[in-house]
């Protein structure tokens, strides 16, 4: 393969391509950047065939910001006959044999979105067709690549693979959920798909327990809350406004009509620490640093507000800051996660936890 396919949100191209094209120079692996503003995906292009292949083994989905998909791809396919585009597709897809999965997509914009009932309609005849060639196994399999067939124009679509345990578990990355109708904001989706992104399955019972004491910086009305709220936590939501009513009448929010820069938790038994302040990015990464450095948590998830210019550069330099700011203060044992959500917009999420061997 020679190009390797990056899904992303609509007006984060260059953010997308900057963080690419830096992870594939510390692979020495040579290449460049296509992309076009409001696309929805980057191509970082190789100038050695197999050399996706490369990249998409080595790495992992999860480690980048911006990108929410990625898949090796060959050359673009153009001109796509009407009467049977699946046969130029599995003649393309030659190196690919036994996928687990097929998938259909298009780039998430509103322009796209209006080839997405062709792809749900051509995904039957196409998969009967790589079923038949052995590109793609008779029973669906988890452990086994997936095919990825983007169409980015009428007739025109990029073909590839992703491998199963580096991919994300969504068509095009975005998981679909659902507001509940007695949530207080939009916003409790952010907290919702943080997560299920950044913890495992098989560790949120022990990791967003029912009974653990969480903190909510800047909470009202309480859409973040509503989210720990709903797991069976116990809350103290920090914020001068108001907080929404049947949130606090669940007897689980104690509400602290204070700034969220100046509160100091009375208790020190908090595992949870959830952040999603209007505020200057490097302002909350310096509130967060403070609270790590206390002891005042286990695990933190935090929003950063994105400025307008040099987006991928100063989320990096935060990052890097606060890492080492917390290396300084003997605090060794942590891991960072930052990952550009699908509801979130112009931010991104930020995951710390503290003495993670312990938490996993």
């Amino acid at each position: 393969m020679i190009n390797l396919f990056l899904f992303c949100r609509a007006g984060y191209e260059k953010e997308c391509a900057a963080e690419i094209q830096d992870r594939a120079d510390l692979l020495s692996i040579g290449g460049f950047v296509k992309t076009k503003n409001n696309d929805a995906y980057v191509i970082f292009q190789c100038f050695n065939k197999g050399d996706a292949d490369v990249l998409a083994k080595k790495i992992t989905l999860d480690s980048l910001i911006f990108a929410r998909q990625m898949f090796a791809a060959k050359e673009l396919l153009t001109h796509l006959p009407e009467t049977d585009r699946a046969t130029p597709i599995v003649e393309a897809l030659s190196g690919v044999s036994k996928a687990g999965e097929l998938r259909v997509e298009t780039p998430d914009t509103n322009e796209a979105k209006e080839r997405s009932a062709f792809c749900r309609k051509f995904t039957v005849p196409l998969r009967q067709a790589l079923k038949k060639s052995g590109r793609l196994l008779a029973k669906e399999n988890p452990k086994r690549p997936i095919i990825h067939v983007c169409f980015v124009a009428s007739g025109t679509a990029y073909v590839g693979y992703s491998l199963s345990q580096n991919s994300s578990p969504y068509f095009m990355g975005i998981p679909r959920l659902k507001i509940a109708s007695d949530a207080p904001s939009r916003s409790t989706l952010k907290l919702d798909e943080a997560f299920g992104h950044f913890i495992p399955k098989e560790e949120q019972e022990t990791r967003l327990s029912s009974g653990m004491n969480a903190v909510d910086l800047g909470a009202c009305p309480g859409g973040w809350t509503y989210q720990l709220v709903r797991r069976g936590m116990f809350v103290a939501a920090v914020d001068n406004g108001p907080m929404d009513e049947a949130l606090m009448e669940t007897g689980q929010v104690k509400h602290y009509q204070a700034d969220g820069f100046r509160f100091e938790p009375p208790r020190k038994n908090i595992y949870w620490l959830v952040c999603d302040m209007v505020e200057k990015p490097s302002r909350v990464a310096e509130l967060i640093e403070g609270w790590a450095i206390n002891g005042w948590f286990k695990e933190a998830i935090f929003n950063l507000k994105l400025p307008m210019k040099s987006r991928y550069k100063e989320v990096s330099v935060i990052l890097s800051t606060l890492s080492e700011i917390l290396k300084e203060n003997d605090i060794t044992d942590f891991s960072v996660a930052c990952k550009h959500l699908y509801h979130d917009r112009d931010e991104v999420t930020v995951h710390l936890c503290l003495r993670p061997n312990s938490a996993h």
